[in-house]
């Protein structure tokens, strides 16, 4: 039996070891370019969800596909840290901290996505670094308050009065309806000469207007005389004479047909700029030499400028505040209650403690004090 001890490799074998380990991880890559890699992933995606998110996901890597390119990164197996590092900082100067934290959050799953098909290193993914958001912090940046709400609304009521972009504002504020829904709307669907004046929400992919939840989104909402007197004024004088690519009669329309959902985008950044109806900027810019306030192309950039969904979260927030029971704000906004309460319901202690004080006060009749 020999006595002799194991020699230890030397640390330069080791190292030539590992290197060679390396090439052989490297070698087993498959090259794929940034674009071709995306519209892969799309398509796998496009499977399982709906047109708006895999367009929402489209719009939030093609800035990194267009980041690529300014680099000279030809194919994803290039890609190292310190390049999703510095992609997070480039794109970190035009967004908060909760828009940053959806796009690095897209990044990670693509990336993630993009470990199946072998086009980069294994567990690159994990490097890809999202800001962490204190609790409740994106509920309180991403709301549009009824005081705003109605600044913006009075401010188009004056200025802005019966156009495309005021009766935009006026269908969203006024139902919270999302994005897609608002774009959805015909002529018809607008029912000022019902009992209850109302618009009615339909799902119809085959002409370019589906809605989140399909067929079970489809509803009537009321509304309001004053969101009546609005359309009304829209539909006979502003209104332009069009029809869209599948001969409807959009509502919300342009000269060249039905509005495109960057085209909301831009109406509500546009008048979510608290410069742009003529009130002090609460981030103690100067007007002349802000890009967001003199360019409107960069309206996003404001601080205060929200995107149409902050405008849907602010609604459901006042029906809730004003007593409405989560029930009936389920129905008319189309989201389940546990959706309502894990991401919509922007309310303090306070508000809950006295909506549960009084709902408690109506069923026994008398000053209950359990909370």
């Amino acid at each position: 039996m020999s006595n002799e001890v194991p020699s230890i490799a030397e640390p330069d074998s080791l190292e030539n070891r590992l290197e060679e380990l390396l090439e052989q991880t490297t070698e087993s890559l498959e090259p794929t370019d940034p674009e071709r890699a995306l519209e892969l992933y799309l398509d796998d995606k496009a499977r399982d969800c709906q047109e708006a998110t895999v367009d929402a996901h489209r719009s939030r890597l093609g800035f990194f596909v267009d980041w690529c390119d300014d680099q000279d990164i030809d194919t994803l197996d290039q890609l190292s840290a310190r390049d999703l590092n510095e992609f997070r900082v480039w794109r970190r100067e035009d967004l908060n901290v909760v828009s940053e934290k959806t796009q690095m959050d897209s990044l990670r799953v693509f990336i993630e996505w993009c470990e199946t098909i072998d086009a980069v290193e294994s567990g690159l993914y994990r490097k890809v670094d999202s800001p962490n958001l204190d609790n409740g912090e994106n509920a309180r940046d991403t709301v549009l308050n009824a005081k705003r709400a109605q600044e913006i609304l009075a401010y188009l009521e004056r200025y802005e009065y019966a156009t495309t972009e005021h009766v935009c504002w006026v269908v969203l504020t006024e139902t919270g309806v999302r994005l897609g829904g608002a774009r959805a709307l015909d002529v018809g669907d607008y029912q000022a000469d019902a009992e209850t004046p109302h618009i009615e929400i339909h799902h119809r992919p085959d002409s370019d207007t589906p809605i989140k939840n399909k067929e079970p989104g489809e509803r009537r909402v009321a509304i309001t005389e004053a969101a009546c007197d609005v359309i009304d004024d829209y539909l006979e004088q502003r209104r332009p004479d069009i029809v869209d690519d599948h001969g409807r009669d959009p509502l919300l329309a342009t000269q060249r047909g039905r509005v495109g959902t960057s085209t909301i985008r831009t109406y509500v950044y546009r008048w979510s700029r608290p410069c742009a109806i003529g009130r002090e900027c609460p981030h103690d810019r100067d007007p002349d030499d802000c890009e967001a306030a003199n360019n409107e192309a960069r309206a996003a950039r404001c601080p205060s400028s929200v995107t149409p969904h902050p405008i849907r979260r602010g609604y459901i927030t006042q029906l809730l505040r004003a007593g409405v029971p989560v029930e009936i704000v389920s129905d008319r906004c189309n989201v389940s209650p546990t959706i309502i309460d894990q991401h919509y319901h922007v309310r303090s202690k306070e508000d809950k403690m006295k909506q549960r004080q009084e709902a408690l006060d109506d069923v026994d009749g008398r000053g209950s004090s359990y909370t």
